[in-house]
């Protein structure tokens, strides 16, 4: 082993972290500082969805204008909001 501080190819180290994909939660591992946050499979589902628009340095994604509901009074035993009976 030659202790001149060289580094051959085949003893390069490459560091990889453990990353979910932010689309699909799946785990991966990718190279450090890399980046990404979109496994293979998802990279290409999420470059059809609309890019965010920057407005004053700040990143403004887009969404739909606010529903309001005024005036709603709820009816004890309302099956409309009522739990369904799933263990939280």
């Amino acid at each position: 082993m030659k202790d001149d501080g060289e580094r051959h190819e085949q003893d390069a180290v490459v560091r990889v972290e453990l990353k979910y994909c932010e689309h699909c939660g799946g785990l991966w591992l990718r190279e450090c500082g890399a980046g990404t946050v979109y496994c293979e499979s998802c990279r290409q589902k999420v470059e059809d969805l609309p890019l965010p628009t920057r407005r004053q340095g700040r990143l403004i994604l887009p969404v739909r204008r606010r529903v309001e509901v005024e005036d709603y009074e709820s009816v004890p035993g309302d099956p409309d909001l009522e739990a369904a009976g799933g263990a939280a």
